[in-house]
């Protein structure tokens, strides 16, 4: 007789699981919504060239928005940085150049080598160990061949101050 009880439970066992699976806060007032607060895909970007007014909506405008919102703004920044800026190591134009700046994402290779800039490839990623600061910085003030204004080209900081672990997660050692 207990599989006959036990098949007449069953019904009853799954709506009392029901039951206590729904929490009665599922009403619209209680769903959280996220909100993007920063956006840094390519370090110092946003910090130089986005001004103070704008950062929140810099931070909250979408990506594919950000290009017409703000390349203009972004172009008289980068020329008022370096008004002798003709190209960049890239052959990018003041105007591409911003363009390129202004929309925030960090573009990843997935077949390909995975950097920021190796002297061959370009924003195809961004590696732990990539000195990203030195690649915008001479993207901005190095000209053509990426050597013009050598003081403002570098940062000095030429790696991480631990070594970056070889297995997951990768990030160095905390002191």
């Amino acid at each position: 007789m207990k599989p006959s009880i036990s098949i007449k439970l069953l019904p009853v066992v799954l709506a009392l699981a029901t039951l206590v699976a729904c929490d009665k806060d599922d009403s619209p007032a209680s769903v959280t919504y996220y909100q993007t607060q920063d956006q840094m895909a390519r370090p110092a970007i946003n910090t130089v060239f986005v001004d103070a007014a704008d950062k929140d909506v810099f931070n909250t405008t979408t990506p594919s928005a950000q290009g017409g919102a703000f390349a203009t703004k972004f172009k008289n920044k980068l020329l008022a940085l370096n008004p002798g800026y003709t190209t960049n190591l890239l052959t990018l134009d003041a105007s591409t150049f911003t363009g390129v700046l202004s929309t925030d994402v960090l573009t990843a290779s997935t077949t390909g080598v995975t950097t920021f800039y190796d002297g061959t490839n370009v924003l195809t990623g961004r590696t732990l160990a990539d000195d990203v600061i030195d690649v915008e910085l001479i993207l901005i003030f190095g000209g053509p061949a990426g050597s013009a204004n050598a003081a403002l080209t570098s940062d000095h900081v030429n790696a991480n101050d631990k070594v970056f672990l070889s297995a997951f997660p990768y990030l160095a050692e905390p002191h």
